[in-house]
């Protein structure tokens, strides 16, 4: 299933599922009040307190790590870009020949990296494009050491290939980059104190006669909205909040290279 279908109907479910909790916290609520009017209330603010305030306290934490991972993936974008940029223009202390040869793979290179991550949510094709740049990544290495030793300047050797083990690198950071997520423990528990939260809220709002539309859709919908938006910035690759606009530098690279 696409992530963002996900992203969607985890965030419904968490609506319809407030909202049935709302409603059976009002009918719980108008019982107990129709027991013991006097005693119905007695205590309920201290434990309304704590779970609201936990609540909130796990939707800043998962929020502010969501955003910081996101913002965290676009720095290894540029950080690719500058790590790429860096080895093109060293291949300037290589004789010509094998210079010409190892800028056409540095451009095959490039496109693939582009390539992969534009065929996301098709993890196939995207699996497909990282093995392709693993294969130029071996060849461009091998040419490199052969290029260095027939050159045998000891500048390329200090400068080239450690740019290259550079640039080869990032893309492992980036990959992993993309796995890190919350444990699935944490939107566990998110959707188990929104629920309770429910709960409680509907229990509240048992002493009107007629339910408050407004406070009812205006909780739930805000909930949903924001773990919508947690779970977007999580697959930052396959919603609306994305770091496709970053892929821009490394294609403002991939011009200069021509």
């Amino acid at each position: 299933m696409n992530p963002s279908l996900i992203a969607v109907v985890f965030s419904g479910g968490i609506f319809l599922g407030m909202l049935v909790c709302l409603e059976l916290g009002r009918r719980f609520g108008v019982r107990q009040l129709a027991r013991d009017p006097a005693g119905a209330r007695q205590g309920i603010g201290a434990v309304e307190g704590a779970v609201f305030g936990l609540l909130g306290l796990l939707i800043a934490f998962t929020f502010s790590g969501a955003a910081s991972r996101f913002d965290d993936r676009r720095h290894l974008i540029r950080q690719e870009a500058n790590n790429i940029g860096t080895a093109w223009l060293r291949l300037d202390l290589l004789p010509a020949t094998p210079q010409d040869k190892l800028r056409d793979l540095f451009r095959q290179y490039l496109d693939s990296r582009l390539e992969a991550y534009a065929k996301l949510p098709d993890l196939d094709a995207f699996k497909a494009g990282l093995a392709r740049s693993g294969e130029l990544q071996s060849e461009i290495w091998s040419k490199a050491v052969a290029a260095c030793r027939e050159s045998g300047s000891q500048p390329a050797h200090m400068l080239l290939l450690p740019a290259l083990n550079d640039m080869f690198d990032i893309t492992t950071t980036r990959s992993e980059a993309m796995k890190m997520h919350p444990p699935k423990a944490v939107f566990g528990m998110l959707v188990a104190l929104a629920f309770i939260a429910s709960l409680m809220a509907g229990y509240g709002l048992a002493g009107s006669k007629a339910r408050s539309w407004i406070h009812v859709i205006g909780f739930v919908g805000t909930m949903a909205v924001t773990t919508y938006v947690i779970f977007d910035l999580e697959l930052p690759r396959f919603g609306f909040l994305n770091v496709k606009e970053a892929d821009q530098v490394l294609i403002d690279l991939r011009e200069s290279m021509k």
